[in-house]
């Protein structure tokens, strides 16, 4: 299996490049933001709890997020492997994902990080929120704080990952098809 963990901040352009890689390796897109959103828009209890964190800009708790994770890759692992967007967010959900994909005999073959100025983040979700109609986009003060938890909790996740030789990093600014290109380099070599 091919397991893609694609890492950056929000805005930095992980969703854009997960629909890209899909089509190119046929791979499961597992998206926990994309997830929680539709079980907030269906009001199921699960969505209901998941909103008022979303709400703060804060993270669903770890054991939401990886019964997310666990139930879509049950579902889904007799395929070729998965992206996770958005998953792992924590140190203890990295060594959980490694337990859960060790069942199936797998394990994550690369994380990608997407590396944007901050600034360019603030911009690209302002805009994000004009064409998604997503609420956790518009507010600025809500955007920084999302950024701000990313830094204090999230961006510990790349020291995990280097230390296990899993780390890779690509330039998230410029030509989607030019990053796309560098992230599909980073692939090839891992399958080689």
């Amino acid at each position: 299996m091919l397991n893609i963990v694609l890492f950056g901040p929000p805005g930095s352009g992980k969703g854009t490049q997960s629909q890209k890689l899909i089509e190119k390796y046929q791979l499961v897109h597992i998206s926990t933001g994309e997830i929680l959103r539709k079980e907030i828009a269906e009001k199921t209890p699960f969505g209901i709890v998941a909103q008022k964190f979303i709400d703060d800009g804060n993270y669903v708790p770890d054991y939401m997020a990886i019964e997310i994770i666990q139930d879509v890759i049950e579902k889904n692992s007799g395929g070729k492997g998965f992206i996770f967007d958005g998953f792992p967010r924590t140190v203890y959900q990295a060594e959980t994902l490694n337990n859960i994909l060790n069942k199936y005999n797998s394990g994550v073959s690369v994380m990608i990080s997407f590396d944007v100025d901050e600034e360019i983040l603030i911009s690209r979700l302002q805009n994000r929120s004009g064409v998604s109609c997503r609420p956790d986009d518009r507010n600025k003060e809500i955007i920084k704080k999302r950024l701000e938890l990313y830094h204090q909790k999230t961006a510990v996740v790349k020291k995990y990952y280097l230390e296990i030789n899993k780390y890779q990093s690509v330039n998230g600014l410029g030509d989607i098809d030019k990053i796309f290109s560098d992230i599909c380099k980073v692939i090839e070599n891992i399958l080689k």
